[in-house]
């Protein structure tokens, strides 16, 4: 059943690819200030009081004031249009013009993308934007030109906690036989099999149906997307854990990208770099407040646990990435934050 509605996917891809070469020739000139444009952009969450929702609200209002109605945007949240997976295949190839899409799901193609949520990597916000904002950060952004994504900005998600309904969480040996939900991400898929949990991958949008029929135990989320999908309602013990840091690439496609005259650019990256802020603030301003809510009854029992034993379990994971996106990049976001604070 996935493999047809994949192939039927990618067959109407492949039509909408085919009807906009007929019909958008003067469009795809890019060359008069004055064109209009209408893009679509979609992701996988809410469009209120969600971090996505915040950033594409944010891009939304600013790029159709700036360009006076020229460009529009419609969006497609809780993966309306598709599945992540499937959008960012839609967006390489041009079928959707944007996309909000975890660092972790663009990792499936440029695994480097997945080395800032490696596990206890960076201590805080400060430090993960500091990586985001500088050379590492411009380094992976021209990786992604290299497979069709032009990247418009980035926002925060959050550090992630562990949800579950098995037993309270205060050791690594407390996951030891949990079934762990994860995105398809091998760095984290590793980090909590080194932990001993069973870990099954499903759509995001998939997990509160999942948890509420038993067929996994647990996840691991920011809190916003915990009570974004409502997985309180359904899992009763909650540790606060901030194991990894989690992120979002808005993604556009890059031919359509180069085909916009110099001025329409910059106004594409002027609203990324808006947006970027806006989301990062909401993000700042309602975290605690998340915890607060946490707190307020939403679970049965909240751990806090020594974080040292996690760590250790995980170092492992280090060198497994390795193999799978270099080293390289690895060391130099660890000798970065080295730096980092240092100063």
């Amino acid at each position: 059943m996935k493999k047809f509605r994949k192939s039927a996917f990618i067959l109407f891809t492949i039509m909408v690819l085919f009807i906009s070469g007929c019909s958008g020739g003067e469009e795809a000139s890019g060359n008069d200030a004055g064109q209009e444009y209408e893009w679509k952009m979609g992701w996988n969450s809410g469009l209120e009081d969600t971090p996505r929702g915040t950033f594409a609200q944010a891009f939304k209002d600013y790029i159709e004031k700036e360009s006076e109605g020229r460009i529009t945007i419609e969006f497609f949240p809780n993966e309306t249009y598709a599945t992540s997976q499937e959008m960012i295949e839609a967006v390489q190839m041009g079928a959707l013009e944007m996309q909000i899409v975890g660092a972790n799901m663009v990792g499936n193609i440029i695994p480097q993308y997945s080395a800032l949520s490696l596990p206890f990597l960076t201590h805080g916000f400060d430090e993960a934007h500091a990586v985001l904002d500088g050379p590492i950060g411009e380094e992976l952004n021209k990786m992604g030109e290299e497979h069709g994504m032009k990247v418009v900005g980035n926002l925060d998600l959050g550090f992630t906690q562990i949800t579950n309904n098995v037993r309270p969480i205060n050791t690594p040996e407390d996951l030891v036989g949990v079934k762990l939900r994860s995105p398809n991400d091998k760095s984290l898929i590793e980090t909590f099999k080194a932990m001993g949990a069973t870990v099954s991958t499903m759509a995001y949008t998939e997990i509160y149906n999942g948890l509420s029929q038993g067929v996994i135990d647990g996840q691991f989320n920011p809190l916003f997307h915990i009570f974004d999908q409502n997985m309180d309602e359904v899992q009763d013990y909650l540790a606060m854990t901030n194991h990894m840091y989690y992120y979002a690439y808005t993604i556009m496609n890059h031919d359509l990208f180069e085909s916009l005259d110099e001025e329409t650019q910059q106004l594409v990256m002027d609203a990324g770099k808006h947006a970027t802020e806006a989301a990062r603030q909401y993000v700042a301003e309602n975290d605690e407040e998340l915890f607060e809510q946490a707190k307020g009854g939403a679970f049965k029992e909240i751990t806090y646990p020594e974080l040292e034993p996690f760590q250790e379990a995980v170092v492992p994971v280090y060198k497994t990435m390795e193999d799978v996106m270099g080293a390289e990049i690895i060391n130099d976001i660890q000798n970065f934050l080295e730096e980092y604070r240092k100063n």
